[in-house]
C-alpha cells in the first residue's frame, strides 16, 4: 500500500460538484454520481494538514463491505451503491487515481441532519448527561456510569448538518422533525436504530462493540423512499471499542479517529486550523483504521483491492 496520502484529488475527466472535509463529489450523469475519497482527516469539524495513507480506500472498501451485510440483514433496506468500478468516461490517469477509493451511486436529495444512533455513553452525549441528566433532551436514568450501555438500548440523537467550517450541533428528535418533516420522521429514526442494532450484533462476534455511529439518509423521489447514503460505519463516521478490553467507567481503547481526537486534546490543538500530524500518530491512527478493517471483513485491504475490477 502507499505510505503517502493522497490528500487532492482533481479529476479531468467529471465535473466536481461538491467538495467535503474528506469526499469529492463528481456528476456522471443526471442520476449518478462518483463519490471519490480522500485520505484527508478531519477532527473536531478542522481538517488536519496532512492525511492518513489508504485511509479513502479504506472507507470505501468498509462501507462496501457494511451496504452488503446490512442489506441481507434488513428487508427492504435500501442504499445508494451502484458499483464500486469506476465509469469508463474516466480518463485513464483518473481512474488509476479513483481505484479502490470510488463508489458509484445514485443522485439523491440527502435529508439535512446527521442521524446519530449512540449504544453507549460516551463523547458530547457524556458531557450532555453529566450536565443535564439527558442526551439531546431525551432523560435518562440517574447514576449511569462513563461509557455504559444505554439502559433502555441504542438511541437516535441528531444533530445539525453544519456548511464546511462550521460545527454540527447537537438536535432533539423533535427538532429534527421539524427539519426532516413529519412524513419521514419516524422512518429515519427506526431505520437508523435498526441499522445499529444490525451491526452492533455483527461486529460484537467480531470483538468490536460499536459504541455509536453517524449515518445519511436521502429521499429517492421516483419512490418516495428513504435511502441509506454516504459512507457507513466507518471509522470515520462511528466509535470502534475492542470488546475485549471494555471497561464501564473510563474512557475506552478504540479503533477509530478518536486516538486522533485523544492526541490534539493532549496537546491543546482540538479545533485549531493547520495543525500537521506528527508521523507517528499518522502511523498509529493508520494501524488503527486498518485493523477494525480486517476484523470486520475478515480481509487484508490489500485482498480486497485485488479483487476490485479496474
Amino acid at each position: 500500500m502507499s505510505s503517502q496520502a493522497v490528500a487532492s484529488i482533481e479529476l479531468t475527466s467529471l465535473p466536481l460538484i461538491a467538495q467535503g472535509k474528506v469526499r469529492n463529489l463528481y456528476e456522471i450523469d443526471e442520476s449518478t454520481l462518483l463519490f471519490v475519497t480522500s485520505d484527508r482527516i478531519s477532527a473536531y469539524d478542522v481538517v488536519l494538514v496532512n492525511g492518513i495513507p489508504d485511509k479513502g480506500k479504506i472507507l470505501t472498501q468498509i462501507s462496501s463491505h457494511w451496504f452488503s451485510v446490512l442489506s441481507a440483514k434488513i428487508p427492504n433496506l435500501k442504499h445508494h451503491l451502484i458499483t464500486l468500478t469506476p465509469p469508463r468516461s474516466l480518463s485513464p490517469a483518473d481512474r488509476a487515481l479513483v481505484h479502490g477509493r470510488s463508489m458509484q451511486v445514485k443522485k439523491l436529495r440527502v435529508f439535512p441532519v446527521e442521524v446519530i444512533v449512540r449504544g453507549y455513553l460516551t463523547g458530547t452525549a457524556w458531557k450532555d448527561y453529566v450536565k443535564t441528566g439527558a442526551v439531546n433532551g431525551i432523560p435518562q436514568p440517574a447514576g449511569l456510569e462513563h461509557c455504559a450501555a444505554f439502559p433502555g438500548g441504542p438511541i437516535y440523537t441528531p444533530s445539525t448538518k453544519a456548511p464546511l467550517g462550521e460545527k454540527d450541533e447537537n438536535i432533539t428528535p423533535e427538532q429534527a422533525r421539524k427539519i426532516v418533516g413529519d412524513k419521514y420522521a419516524d422512518r429515519i429514526a427506526e431505520l437508523a436504530v435498526s441499522i445499529y442494532k444490525a451491526a452492533a450484533e455483527y461486529a460484537l462476534a467480531r470483538g468490536i462493540i460499536i459504541a455509536d455511529t453517524k449515518f445519511e439518509f436521502a429521499l429517492d423521489e421516483a419512490n418516495d423512499e428513504v435511502v441509506l447514503v454516504d459512507e457507513v460505519l466507518s471509522p470515520d463516521s462511528s466509535r470502534f471499542w475492542p470488546a475485549s478490553s471494555y471497561e464501564v467507567g473510563r474512557e475506552q481503547e478504540s479503533f477509530d479517529k478518536q486516538y486522533l481526537r485523544n492526541w490534539l486534546t493532549s496537546q491543546g490543538l482540538n479545533g485549531k486550523e493547520g495543525v500537521e500530524i506528527p508521523e507517528e500518530v499518522v502511523a498509529q491512527t493508520r494501524e488503527k483504521y486498518r485493523e477494525v478493517f480486517e476484523l470486520l471483513t475478515g480481509n487484508t485491504l490489500e485482498t480486497v483491492l485485488a479483487g476490485l475490477e479496474q
